[in-house]
């Protein structure tokens, strides 16, 4: 892995050991973030479920302004500790060592303007949205602030079937059995029992 563009372009990024954690192929964060643009300079980036910071680590490298990652794995940690090193950023981020709910229900370092959710593969949705409630109704969250979250395809679909309160759908990506769900924090938009898109 390496970070794809950026102050940091090309410095090669540490893998954590074992497979626990799932880093985000180059490819995907490659589109990724040529579909954020300009969403990135100075964002206050959150990665959650973070494990070797790659996609904070690209978002500073294209010249955001700070991040905090939240990871829990020992092996995700050394990694992403290491990656922030050898690449500059350690300055301008946080490493949170814990669980991503604890840390929902107590955030720091925001309002966050570009959050990043790669969960395990296996972990249902709503889990995932609780988090993000417990974000939002802590006032973590920017109002505009652009939301990315991985999941597999084959076993989340193409879209959710709900969206938290306070979200609304920006669209879907798919890269072979990888999908990024895009979502924008809209104090506007309907509860949590609203349908999402196309469902």
């Amino acid at each position: 892995m390496r970070v794809i563009a950026g102050t940091a372009k090309g410095r090669r990024l540490r893998a954590p050991k074992g497979e626990h954690t799932r880093p985000t192929s180059d490819r995907v964060r490659e589109s990724l973030f040529a579909s954020l643009g300009d969403r990135v300079p100075d964002a206050v980036v959150l990665d959650l479920w973070s494990g070797p910071g790659t996609l904070g680590i690209e978002a500073l490298s294209r010249g955001a302004a700070r991040a905090v990652h939240v990871e829990r794995d020992r092996h995700a940690l050394t990694a992403l500790r290491a990656n922030l090193e050898a690449t500059g950023f350690a300055d301008r981020a946080r490493v949170v060592s814990g669980d991503v709910d604890a840390f929902a229900a107590h955030p720091s370092g925001g309002p966050f303007t570009l959050v990043f959710v790669d969960p395990p593969y296996a972990l249902d949705t709503p889990p995932v949205w609780r988090v993000l409630k417990r974000l939002l109704r802590a006032g973590a969250l920017a109002e505009g602030a652009t939301i990315s979250v991985e999941r597999q395809r084959s076993r989340h679909g193409p879209e959710p079937v709900t969206l938290p309160a306070g979200v609304a759908w920006d669209g879907a990506r798919a890269y072979g059995d990888t999908i990024l769900w895009r979502l924008v924090v809209d104090s506007d938009a309907p509860d949590a029992g609203a349908a999402g898109p196309g469902r």
